[in-house]
């Protein structure tokens, strides 16, 4: 079964219904079916609560955060190896840290693939197999 890793990016598109959230409630849709399952890093879902907060304020980041949550997402926490790993992608890739634990994790299946925005992302394809949504 195919798992889609979406990035900060990724779910920042599908709520703000910017190009490319038409793609990501696809995904999102397959994933409450049964026919993918779909995750986040713990980093990327924490950047999208800070960022939702910064711009709409904390009780908005809640229940953005309740509602995304509802959708069964698998938040995968960080730990010390995958630090470690996300930090060798950084400097094999020259892509910022916080991005490396996405392409990481990613990176940990042949059956995923990596979701986002961020055509930063690019040097990583390399490694794992990369769905750009398209530019604004």
């Amino acid at each position: 079964m195919v798992t889609y890793v979406l990035d900060s990016s990724a779910i920042l598109r599908y709520l703000d219904d910017e190009p490319g959230a038409a793609r990501v409630s696809e995904i999102i849709k397959a994933h409450l079916a049964g026919h993918c399952a779909a995750m986040v890093s713990a980093l990327h879902w924490g950047e999208v609560a800070g960022i939702i907060s910064k711009v709409h304020g904390r009780q908005a980041m809640d229940l953005v955060l309740s509602r995304l949550a509802a959708f069964g997402l698998v938040i995968v926490p960080a730990d010390g190896d995958g630090a470690v790993r996300a930090s060798l992608v950084k400097l094999k890739r020259g892509i910022p840290y916080l991005d490396a634990f996405g392409v990481d994790l990613t990176a940990d299946s042949a059956d995923r693939i990596f979701v986002t925005a961020d055509f930063d992302f690019k040097p990583a394809g390399r490694d794992v197999a990369i769905e750009f949504l398209p530019v604004k």
